[in-house]
């Protein structure tokens, strides 16, 4: 996998400093809390904690439920709120391009309402605005509307009077009180935080808080039980079943102890709303944003001075130096990039994307870091049968065969791993249950053995007809079952387990652990006298046959997935909740180089500095809490990063804000969309390869324009300044200047349906205002060059060397000013030779061509004498002709050494 550089550091803000920081402490500070007042619940009797909530097993009545939705709320956690409409469209005008037109604007009404440059500047903000905001009005409502498909409800059992018998109702999830007492089946989804009175059973997937594959088992509970020892984390309680978490398998009753911000997906999601950090687009914007701005500053005074002093007439000097400042201003730059996202968004969503927020699709090119949770990522989200091994760990088809019959004959609820051995041997069919088989008794799994058994009468094996042979099959933990054999299989014969032996099997069943994989053991027993029934007495002297082997497989096409983002510069780490040994597993699995992972606490022991160079040299971290996730996304951040995490869970949210491109799927919790720029409607790594391109090219057309507005009006500038200085009259009229500026900007609205060549795509894209700025003097005074050649043209082979004829002077600087600014843009959108070995895309060849037109044609035009043109002799276009060609000629040469010297163009 492509290995992390670090690029230039920027120190972490110290603790208490920066926003993120104050989010990180007050949402651990938060989750604290409530893990405290949950830990102390789940070691108390449950009696008890029936007392402090003010609630009985029957449940609560009506109106109880009633006043208690009132005095504690909707059972619903904080949540991000679309802005007004009005708040949006506001913001959408907020930029400081924007903020200089307005300005430049209102100076120039007040200098002469009639002025038509009022007008062309007006209607570029409002598009440039309007534009913006509707696409991110519209991406809101999608997200919205994935939120809005279903509604969940739970089973609650309520009384109508003090005195009724409880009965069970279904009730939205949002109604639920502290008090209630929810009854929970296989597929429930846990309501809020409770403690369990009575379970049975119960296995709890809690994959969105923990970010562990496999369901974990809960305890079973009586009325009268005592409680347990009180645990430091609250998702590891068994007797505890918190807000977030699904049912698997089994039954529980439990009673409501908190809903909303008080429970401990609420308080990580209270101290996840408000205002995000700054990503880094919104940072490159604003660098090259100021950059261009002061640049303006700068200039537009000093051609104010030069005219007003060498021309008297400080009036007229003004009116141009302001046409000179909007030439300055890149103004199509909002339209471009709002054109640039918008298309983006579009492209995205034909590839099941939602694109939340505009900017992410260019953070998404940016990024050169995938931080991403390993569950339905990299892997299927779905337990399957990997091995099943005898007890020398060699592939034996006789331990499938028993696997399956415990799996298939037992009549409780099948759980995962149960269905795994079942569907495994339904797709390879290889046991066939027939006749020979039935079923006798079975000893059901409980928790504190760890295992179940059925018995079952296969008569036709041993004995001959009409003797019956009773075996019992047993499977569960390794360990549990392991106590109870005295003898094993091997290689088709029953021999003596010494202790020798029980050491070898227990390190077979150890190694495939350390590969990631949950074992169970599979034993047998031949049961000498048959009878009627069985009992847990009878789980003895058994023999053991061998190992289940079970994991969450990698997604087929995930190492493909990986080694794609791989070749385009992006550096994927896995950061997960779950096992270090699955994560291990998986990683592997998909090609990625593991190394050592990490374990979240570690991380707690190291400050900022020591944290960004381990997240630099670390590819899989394990076993990590919310907390944890953030803090090694801002590291990365801090060692010059643009980082994307992937993530669906409650415990990823935090780190999805805090990264400069969240994304999550449409299949996630509610806080995670939330969190997220951006939904994919398919948990697919390869959808975000194609983001990445998508991000990348909108990116790189963005930076076209930048550096074609920027170079260009440099050079314009600076043949203003030569011949402001040296000619008797002014160089272009302040209208020409506008309307120059207005064709050109007009023509660059193609730029984002331009292609990007293929060697752009390939690496991460960053904004760079120190080369945007070196560009600008490099490539700018190029033009100035043919600008003044042009100058001396008109002067002495037209003769346009007094006031007298500067009408003649000005158009033809305007035609070749134009032209050559067109010209550009085919020479500057590649690195390569325009036209020969890159062609822009067709509805920039047609822009470019028609803005060509509009120029030559405007001197002959009606509007001519209005915009202060005369028409040209013929003899001026050979010259023009020799002039862009020499232009084009030396762009090209000086383009060569630049890219020779810096390594880069775009």
């Amino acid at each position: 996998m492509t290995m992390l550089t670090p690029r230039t550091p920027t120190k972490l803000a110290p603790p208490g400093k920066g926003r993120r920081e104050r989010k990180a402490a007050e949402l651990e500070s938060r989750t604290r809390i409530a893990g405290e007042r949950l830990a102390g619940l789940s070691a108390r009797p449950g009696v008890q904690v029936l007392q402090e909530v003010d609630a009985s097993r029957s449940g609560l009545t009506h109106a109880e439920a009633a006043l208690r939705l009132e005095r504690h709320g909707a059972n619903v956690v904080a949540h991000e709120r679309a802005p007004r409409w009005w708040f949006q469209l506001a913001k959408a005008f907020w930029n400081p391009f924007i903020g200089v037109l307005v300005f430049l604007a209102a100076v120039m009404w007040w200098q002469d309402p009639a002025d038509p440059g009022v007008v062309i500047l007006s209607v570029m903000v409002a598009i440039s605005g309007l534009l913006r905001f509707w696409q991110e009005f519209r991406s809101g409502r999608a997200a919205d509307a994935l939120k809005k498909l279903v509604t969940t409800t739970c089973a609650v059992q309520r009384r109508a009077g003090s005195g009724s018998a409880p009965t069970t109702f279904e009730v939205p999830m949002d109604q639920v009180v502290p008090g209630d007492v929810v009854k929970l089946a296989a597929g429930d989804l846990i309501p809020a935080d409770l403690r369990l009175i009575t379970s049975k059973d119960l296995m709890v997937g809690q994959a969105a808080l923990s970010g562990e594959s496999l369901p974990v088992a809960k305890a079973d509970t009586r009325t009268d039980d005592r409680g347990q020892s009180e645990t430091t984390d609250p998702v590891e309680a068994d007797n505890l079943c918190l807000m977030g978490t699904s049912v698997t398998s089994g039954t529980a009753t439990g009673v409501v102890v908190a809903t909303g911000a008080d429970t401990w997906f609420g308080s990580m999601a209270g101290s996840l709303v408000g205002e995000r950090p700054q990503t880094n687009f919104d940072n490159g914007v604003r660098k090259v944003s100021f950059l261009l701005i002061r640049f303006m500053l700068v200039m537009v005074p000093v051609v104010f001075a030069i005219n007003g002093l060498t021309k008297g007439d400080w009036d007229e000097a003004f009116l141009f130096g302001i046409a000179v400042a909007v030439g300055l201003t890149p103004e199509m730059l909002p339209m471009v990039v709002s054109a640039n996202l918008a298309r983006g968004a579009v492209a995205m969503s034909k590839r099941k994307v939602v694109v939340k927020r505009l900017n992410a699709i260019q953070n998404l090119g940016a990024m050169d870091v995938l931080c991403t949770d390993k569950t339905g990522t990299l892997t299927e989200d779905r337990i399957v049968l990997d091995r099943y091994l005898d007890v020398h760990g060699n592939e034996d088809g006789e331990v499938l065969e028993y696997g399956y019959l415990n799996s298939h004959f037992q009549t409780g609820l099948k759980n995962l791993m149960d269905q795994a051995v079942i569907n495994r041997v339904d797709e390879a069919e290889e046991v066939v249950v027939d006749a020979r088989f039935s079923m006798v008794d079975e000893i059901p799994f409980d928790f504190a053995r760890r295992r179940m058994s059925v018995v079952l009468d296969r008569n036709s094996i041993v004995g001959g007809p009409g003797r019956p042979e009773h075996v019992m099959i047993t499977k569960g933990a390794v360990e549990e079952v392991l106590d109870l054999c005295t003898h094993m299989r091997d290689r088709g014969e029953t021999v003596e387990l010494t202790d020798q032996l029980r050491w070898h099997v227990t390190r077979i069943a150890e190694e495939n652990n350390r590969r990631g994989l949950r074992v169970l053991a599979v034993a047998t027993r031949t049961m000498s006298t048959p009878r009627a029934t069985y009992s847990v007495a009878d789980e003895d002297r058994l023999t053991l046959v061998g190992f289940l082997a079970f994991l969450d497989p990698p997604k087929a096409d995930a190492a493909r997935a990986l080694q794609a983002l791989a070749d385009k510069g992006i550096a994927v780490k896995v950061v997960t909740g779950d096992n270090d040994l699955v994560a291990a597993r998986v990683c592997a699995d998909v090609g990625i180089d593991v190394g050592r992972v990490v374990l979240g606490p570690e991380t707690d022991a190291l400050d900022d500095t020591a944290l960004r160079a381990l997240a630099a040299r670390t590819t899989v971290f394990a076993k990590v809490n919310p907390v944890q996730k953030a803090r090694i996304v801002r590291a990365l951040q801090a060692d010059g990063h643009t980082v994307g995490f992937l993530g669906d869970g409650i415990n990823d949210a935090a780190a999805l804000r805090d990264a400069d491109v969240g994304i999550s799927v449409d299949t996630a919790v509610d806080i995670a969309k939330e969190s997220a720029d951006i939904i994919l409607l398919e948990k697919d790594l390869t959808v975000l390869e194609q983001g990445v391109i998508q991000g990348r090219t909108t990116f790189g057309n963005t930076i076209k324009y930048i550096k074609m507005t920027a170079s260009s009006n440099f050079g314009n500038v600076f043949s203003v300044l030569v011949a402001s200085a040296f000619i008797p009259f002014q160089p272009m009229l302040a209208i020409m200047l506008l309307v120059q500026n207005l064709v050109y900007d007009i023509a660059q609205l193609a730029t984002p349906w331009d292609r990007m060549d293929e060697e752009y795509l390939r690496k991460p894209r960053n904004w760079d205002a120190k080369g945007i700025g070196r560009f600008m003097v490099c490539i700018g005074p190029i033009s100035s060059i043919f600008d003044i050649a042009m100058f001396v043209i008109m002067w002495n082979v037209f003769a346009a060397d007094s006031a007298a004829h500067q009408a003649l002077f000005q158009s033809g600087w305007f035609i070749e000013g134009l032209l050559s600014q067109t010209l550009i843009v085919h020479m500057i959108r590649t690195r390569k030779i325009p036209f020969i070995q890159s062609r822009a895309s067709w509805p920039v060849m047609v822009m470019t061509v028609l803005a060509v037109l509009t120029g030559l044609y405007l001197p002959f035009s009606p509007l001519a004498s209005s915009l202060g043109f005369v028409a040209l002799p013929a003899s001026y276009f050979p010259w023009l002709i020799g002039v862009l060609l020499a232009y084009c000629t030396l762009t090209q040469l000086l383009k060569t050494l630049y890219i020779r010297k810096f390594g880069t163009w775009l």
